[in-house]
């Protein structure tokens, strides 16, 4: 029998033997590899291929065509689609001419889109026959039936039945007679029907757009060669032949830039490190444990290489069966979470695993079962057959030259973090990180040495504590280093979390208050507006209303005015309004005497200081029809209503001076509808051209997902410090007999298990608040700058911090003063 193969079956025997160490230890080797199976499995599932949504897209026609804006030249092509505007008008087609252009043979029906505001929520349309058969399998039918004329039929996400009635904008009330399922995208809020009050769009956005277009059922394939004919008459294609013959887009390695190379190499590094660090402390329990079998082994003949193999087989069988069982629960988790996240929006695909990145995952999780093993594999191979067999603890001898090397590797890392803040993305500071963590590895012998000379100044249990820590500083430093690891990488995504969290709200700006309504008309007839004005007026009765102007010029082409200015670093380009002395108090919440002034003398009032040089501020007067002009305008600054309010009030008197006409379009209130408010659906009756906002403030919170790291950092801190600890009890044994000998009490028996506890997690956490901090203020830069000139924002989450760095060593000391810790009696050597 070979050396491996029994070395196998002993690693095998063992790991059944001590169930609850091998359990700990699979747990520390597969739950990362469960995680990053799981967000792989989810992220393919939750992507839906062109060929997979291919009959969502299009039913059983072979092709879709949709009617593009007046004046869009169009080119699509096998590699790209390129449009732009200016070009000349085509004629708009009818269903007869889009037939024709197909060719003899060609049938073709109705299929338009758009979108509306139904209880101030986004509603998909879809104008369409569903009853004719090139729609199968666009939607399916779970209650009721398909509609006709005057009927729809709506997704369950809307939450109507069979005979309820829809009220849209615009359109007389509808009967909904059926309830439809997008196959793909179980949230999806969307009304389908045969006479729906969709609105042409303006411009052409994208080639996924809402539009008029049709369906067609061709007697050949639509193929590449046909498409540039069908752009010319203004038509986008989207062709079953064509999304069949592409070919599949593949992700490859080569692909990938220098920047996203080392960042994944840098999670990769960290991925391992983090489980040898927390798998370590328990494999070294297990070497404890067989030290004697395994001097029995060497007394037999056996070498030190085969003492090697016995333990490295631990690693392989140990994290083979981890990889293994995570590997398939990440898969079932992945799939099933695709599921669960497609119910709050998104959409889900047919099951899918990306085998190559899952299969990487899964070697990464075997190798560094694999690596975690390897100290105590040397160790092994180095004990001492003799002191072994007689029963008493092996020495311990530090390596001189490692505190230098870790030093060495500590200030490069800590030089590289300075380069890499410079850059700009996070990549490089976490590949500058992953140098000072290795550092801190290798010093964290000699920082246990170190630290243990306050040992002479502690109470009996925590003397007994740091020294016996001290004596074991193989088995300590790695449980030490393991916390610092976890501490490290959890303190500095919260500091560049939080700076990220606080940048966000610094540069959050608006032009209105907080609070306030804006109803804007577009392009209508002035009876229409005044129509709308009325509406308002009778919805909001008691609401003083002020009024907002369009700049139009001779040709009645509308103009916007707008400047530029920099808000927390950044370039933001703001909107002027036109208004008078009301609309000027709504914006700055109260009267302001000198602004009223200025206004009233034909100055623009402008909320971003910056903006006015020389008592001038510079506009630009754009139009998407119109020749675009430079203003440059007499204005004063103002404080406004809230501190992160900016924009520009314009008279209509300086507006008019400068060659423009100014017609009333826009409404303002200080006024927040209620969730049950008719208003918007009473304005959509007057017109479609209506829109309308709410100016909510600044609603982000924190992200959630920086507590979600804490939970994890709970259970590998807590996890890896009970595991260390439980091995300094075994080794504990000879001086907790000898106490318990004279008489000291089971309490100070706990408290010296409590205090090696308190030691790992404590200093662990200290070295890693320090080397987080460093690299979460070198995050803070990349994470927050969006180019020359705009400072970093660093931001401290201390009730985060002070969770991570006392809140879970105190846990674990806690957890293991209340752990049972049996005390079998100890033979003594006389």
């Amino acid at each position: 029998m070979s050396a491996l193969r029994v070395a196998l079956r002993l690693a095998r025997r063992n790991a059944w033997r001590s169930r609850g160490r091998s359990v700990l230890i699979m747990v520390m080797i597969g739950l990362p590899v469960l995680v990053i199976t799981g967000v792989f499995t989810l992220t393919e599932t939750m992507s839906v291929s062109p060929r997979e949504g291919l009959v969502t897209e299009l039913g059983t026609a072979d092709a879709r065509l949709l009617q593009t804006p007046e004046g869009t030249v169009l080119q699509q092509e096998p590699n790209g689609t390129s449009w732009n505007t200016g070009g000349p008008a085509a004629p708009k087609l009818g269903t007869a001419e889009v037939a024709a252009l197909l060719g003899p043979g060609a049938r073709v029906i109705p299929f338009s889109t758009g979108e509306i505001r139904l209880g101030g929520e986004r509603v998909d349309l879809m104008e369409t026959d569903l009853r004719d058969p090139l729609t199968r399998g666009m939607l399916t039918l779970s209650e009721g039936r398909l509609p006709a004329g005057r009927e729809v039929a709506v997704t369950p996400a809307l939450g109507l039945r069979p005979g309820d009635l829809l009220r849209l904008p615009g359109a007389a009330p509808l009967t909904v007679v059926g309830v439809v399922e997008h196959p793909f995208q179980p949230s999806l809020r969307e009304v389908v029907g045969l006479d729906l009050p969709l609105t042409p769009p303006d411009d052409f956005v994208s080639p996924t757009m809402y539009g008029t277009g049709w369906l067609a059922d061709t007697a050949k394939p639509v193929s590449w060669s046909v498409i540039p004919t069908l752009n010319r008459a203004g038509l986008y294609v989207t062709s079953h032949a064509t999304i069949l013959t592409s070919p599949r887009a593949v992700i490859r390695l080569a692909s990938m830039g220098v920047q996203e190379t080392v960042g994944l190499g840098a999670m990769v590094i960290m991925v391992v490190l983090e489980t040898v660090l927390l798998a370590g402390p328990a494999f070294a329990v297990g070497l404890k444990r067989r030290r004697r079998e395994l001097a029995e082994i060497a007394a037999q003949g056996g070498s030190a290489g085969h003492l090697r193999t016995i333990v490295l087989t631990d690693g392989l069988v140990l994290g083979g069966a981890a990889t293994l069982v995570a590997t398939v629960l990440g898969i079932g988790a992945g799939t099933l979470g695709a599921q669960v996240v497609t119910r709050w929006g998104g959409q889900v695909g047919p099951a899918e695993v990306p085998w190559g990145p899952v299969l990487g995952v899964a070697a990464l999780g075997l190798i560094a079962g694999i690596v975690a093993a390897l100290v105590p594999a040397v160790q092994a191979a180095r004990q001492d057959t003799a002191t072994v067999l007689a029963g008493r603890a092996p020495a311990t001898a530090d390596r001189p030259g490692w505190p230098l090397a870790g030093a060495v590797l500590v200030l490069a890392g800590l030089g590289a973090t300075v380069v890499a803040r410079r850059q700009s993305g996070s990549a490089w500071v976490w590949a500058a990180a992953v140098l000072v963590m290795i550092g801190l590895v290798v010093l964290t012998p000699w920082l246990v040495r170190f630290t243990g000379r306050v040992a002479t100044r502690l109470r009996l249990p925590l003397r007994v504590s740091v020294r016996d820590a001290v004596r074991h500083r193989s088995r300590t430093a790695s449980a030490v280093a393991a916390v610092m690891a976890v501490t490290a990488t959890v303190v500095a995504m919260g500091i560049g979390a939080q700076s990220e969290y606080m940048d966000r709200r610094n540069a959050y700006t608006s032009a209105r208050p907080t609070g306030m309504l804006a109803i804007w008309g577009g392009t209508m007839a002035d009876a229409t507006w005044n129509k709308l004005r009325a509406v308002a007026a009778r919805q909001l009765p008691g609401v003083p209303l002020a009024a907002g102007y369009q700049a139009r010029d001779a040709q009645d082409h509308r103009y916007a005015l707008r400047y530029t200015v920099r808000w927390n670093g950044a370039r933001t380009r703001r909107t002027a309004a036109i208004g008078d002395r009301a609309l000027l108090s709504l914006l700055q919440g109260r009267d302001d005497p000198r602004a009223a002034a200025a206004l009233a003398s034909g100055k623009a009032v402008v909320f971003d200081a910056s903006a006015v040089r020389d008592g001038k501020l510079t506009l630009r007067a754009s139009s998407t029809s119109g020749p675009a002009r430079k203003l440059e305008v007499p204005a004063v600054a103002a404080t406004p209503a809230d501190e992160h309010q900016g924009g520009a009030l314009l008279p209509r008197a300086l507006v008019e001076q400068a060659g423009f006409t100014a017609a009333e379009r826009q409404l303002y209130a200080m006024y927040r509808p209620p969730a049950d408010s008719t208003l918007w659906r009473d304005l959509g009756k007057v017109t479609s051209r209506v829109t309308f906002a709410t100016e909510e403030g600044y609603r982000n919170t924190p992200d959630p997902g920086l507590w979600g790291w804490l939970g994890g950092a709970l259970v590998l801190v807590v996890g890896g410090t009970l595991t260390a600890t439980r091995l300094a009890a075994a080794d504990m044994r000879p001086e907790r007999a000898t106490m318990l000998a004279i008489g000291a009490p089971p309490g100070t028996l706990r408290m010296v298990v409590a205090g090696q506890a308190l030691y790992i997690s404590g200093l662990g956490a200290l070295v890693g608040l320090v080397a987080g901090t460093v690299t979460g203020v070198a995050l803070s830069r990349p994470m927050t700058t969006y180019g020359d000139g705009d400072p970093a924002t660093i931001a401290i989450p201390w009730p985060f911090l002070i969770a991570v760095v006392v809140g879970l060593p105190v846990l674990a000391t806690v957890a293991a003063l209340i752990t049972r810790t049996r005390l079998p009696l100890v033979r003594r050597l006389v």
